[in-house]
């Protein structure tokens, strides 16, 4: 790493932020304002300081990039599903970075149907995102949204799928998400503040209307609140759902009466959680009803939809967490997790006896996905670990035989599962509590202390890390990394309590638990000090912001994606995306004893003079989840403080939001300039 080119320096402009009393004084809080020109300027510095100072791996990422590259089968599909008379399926040709939507009409041996070709949809845009797509009830026409700036702004399209045309119906500024109701003509979508982004209107479109008189069906009031529209398995029923981080509350609608009122299911109650599924006159539903922490399941009918009405069908178990269902004709299916591993429970209708999916590894992921088709036998399940491909399987609930319908391929020929070691190991927290992880490492690794260590986590929002495989992770366990991923708490991986012991004023467990998983490391000799690095995105950004402040000594590097690192201000700011619904997971600062806990761990407000470890830190200049001035901010701020030689870089995409980048070889690019970072510190501190 050269030495001699000296970092650009953010000039100064002091803004005094004031609450309760408390003076906090920000240097740089001028960044935030993305259409200054010398904001745009100083960015442009940061980027053309890291390209100096990294111009020696240039080579390096090219490598990186073309050997990971080289593992993917370009010309890839996924395995087809049935959904309404017609197979949908998605796939990659050779040399191209973006999907092809198409389907077949029946049987697989029809002739495909090209229903987009992202490739060239994206001609002319250097970011290209196409989501929520919604096929009507005849299957004539697709409802499609698009995303050119990387912001989650998407613009609404129809097309008819037999004729090729796009409609003249077209929506500005959507969440992207839309349903058809039955008749094949009505359309309801979600819009979105324009300044904040929460998705808070659901509206109604009838095809060939001006988008100008569309109805407003829904406005979500409460600011904490995002709502969603969408059609239920058996497409018998539109459901608005408006939810918070505690809590839910729907809303159902006949799909064959798109005139009709949506009648409340079970009105919010500050707590309730609760999600529903229709079966047979009866509403299945998932809910924390009761103090279930875990969550159990219940049913009613669909006249009585009140809670009063419920009935138990599932009972609430301490060790075990109800994540979600899969209603069939036939068959009931449970997906759980018991002691931080994933279970899928058969229960026929009938009264048959019960069964499990057996999985063996202690590092694996399962998971049901696209059962969208009702009266079958067949359940598709996704398995994997962290040694093994991800495969898609379909089993036969009755006849309990089952049948790989795709194995990841890993190209290159040099591939074998048999060259990597999967281990789950528990570090003891602070508080005695006990904290998996997962970690996967070449069959080679001597514990010596001295193999680099990348340490990955997450920790928020209740979102579990679970154990999983990756083609581009063997660059690094080929050349001596050891992978690790902390299982801590703020997710929940060993069930809601889990959550809830890492989020509000319990927010600090999610960082002394990553803390104690590093000096388990450490201590057990996998690695050291000198060759630890930790890892982590978004939220898990913020948890970087305070491990480095908490204890950098542990860690020669960290990589800190789109990172939260100013909890404080942005908390403070309710016209910042996401912010109001944030409170039930951080706290509401504008509560004394919130603000007081929050600011305590803020990595931009608790930056000290001291020695900090070598940090990558990456965003995008459009990013609407965590705002690209968060982390300019923090390195500006940092790059006055450090006390020492390490490199601090700051690495802006301006074309992308918090995603990176649209397609899947750019992807790849940004992870090529991760991955060096991280081996080019290894080649110095060896």
């Amino acid at each position: 790493m050269i030495k001699n080119i000296q970092p650009p320096i953010a000039k100064v402009i002091p803004t005094v932020l004031e609450k309760f009393g408390d003076i906090r004084t920000d240097n740089y809080f001028w960044l935030k304002e993305r259409e200054d020109p010398e904001v745009i300027e100083y960015l442009n510095k940061e980027n053309e300081y890291y390209e100096a100072m990294t111009a020696h791996t240039k080579d390096f990422q090219k490598d990186l990039f073309e050997e990971m590259k080289a593992r993917i089968k370009e010309d890839d599909e996924s395995v087809p599903y049935l959904y309404n008379g017609y197979y949908y399926i998605t796939r990659f040709e050779k040399g191209k970075d973006y999907p092809i939507y198409s389907r077949k009409k029946t049987s697989l041996d029809a002739p495909e149907e090209i229903m987009f070709d992202c490739n060239e949809l994206a001609i002319g845009h250097k970011y290209f995102q196409l989501s929520g797509l919604s096929i009507s009830n005849d299957n004539q026409l697709a409802a499609y949204a698009v995303d050119t700036i990387g912001r989650r702004i998407y613009t609404l399209h129809v097309k008819n799928l037999t004729t090729g045309e796009i409609l003249i119906d077209k929506v500005e500024s959507t969440t992207g998400n839309s349903t058809w109701a039955n008749d094949n003509k009505t359309m309801f979508y979600t819009n979105q503040d324009p300044k904040t982004l929460r998705s808070d209107k659901v509206l109604k479109h009838v095809l060939g209307t001006a988008t100008e008189t569309d109805e407003l069906v829904y406005f979500e009031e409460d600011d904490t609140f995002d709502v969603a529209v969408g059609k239920e398995k058996s497409r018998k029923y539109i459901l608005i759902s408006s939810s918070s981080t505690l809590t839910t509350e729907f809303r159902t609608l006949l799909a064959d009466k798109p005139d009709g009122k949506f009648k409340v299911f079970q009105k919010r109650v500050r707590g309730l959680e609760y999600s529903i599924s229709y079966y047979g006159g009866y509403f299945y539903i998932v809910t924390n009803k009761d103090k279930a922490t875990n969550f159990k399941l219940m049913k009613t009918t669909e006249k009585f939809t009140n809670r009063k009405y419920w009935e138990e069908v599932i009972m609430h178990r301490e060790d075990v967490l109800l994540e979600d269902i899969d209603i069939f004709k036939d068959f009931l299916v449970v997906s759980e997790r018991s002691n931080g591993l994933n279970r899928i429970r058969i229960m026929p209708w009938n009264g048959d006896m019960e069964y499990f999916l057996p999985f063996e590894s202690e590092t694996y992921t399962a998971y049901t996905t696209a059962n969208v088709d009702f009266d079958t036998d067949i359940l598709r399940y996704g398995y994997q670990s962290m040694a093994t491909p991800s495969s898609l399987i379909d089993f036969n609930m009755k006849t309990k035989e089952k049948e790989v319908k795709k194995e990841q391929e890993v190209l290159g020929g040099s591939f074998d599962k048999n060259n990597y070691i999967e281990e789950r190991v528990w570090a003891t927290a602070k508080d005695g509590t006990k904290i998996p992880m997962s970690m996967v490492y070449h069959k080679d690794m001597q514990k010596t202390g001295d193999n680099p260590l990348l340490l990955y986590a997450y920790g928020s929002y209740g979102h579990s890390m679970d154990a999983y495989f990756s083609t581009t992770r063997l660059s690094l366990l080929d050349r001596g990394f050891i992978y690790v991923i902390a299982h801590i708490r703020g997710g929940e991986d060993l069930g809601r309590p889990w959550y809830e012991g890492g989020k509000l004023a319990k927010k600090k467990n999610t960082f002394t638990d990553f803390i104690d998983c590093s000096k388990y490391v450490i201590e057990h000799k996998y690695t050291s000090a000198k060759h630890l690095y930790a890892e982590g995105g978004s939220a898990g950004g913020l948890l970087m912001g305070a491990i480095i402040n908490m204890a950098p000594q542990l860690y020669n590097g960290i990589i800190a994606q789109v990172p939260f690192v100013d909890v404080v201000t942005t908390m403070l700011d309710d016209s910042i995306p996401l912010t109001t619904g944030e409170y039930d997971e951080w706290g509401n600062p504008n509560v004394k004893k919130y603000y007081k806990y929050m600011k305590s761990y803020s990595p931009y407000d608790n930056l000290k003079e001291k020695k900090y470890p070598n940090i990558y830190v990456s965003t995008g200049l459009h990013d609407s989840q965590v705002q690209y001035w968060e982390p300019a901010k923090w390195v500006a701020k940092m790059r006055t403080l450090k006390k020492d030689d390490t490199v601090l870089y700051l690495d802006i995409n301006m074309d992308a939001g918090h995603g990176g980048a649209s397609g899947r070889f750019e992807a790849l690019k940004e992870l090529a300039k991760e991955f060096s970072f991280l081996l080019d510190l290894e080649k110095i501190t060896n």
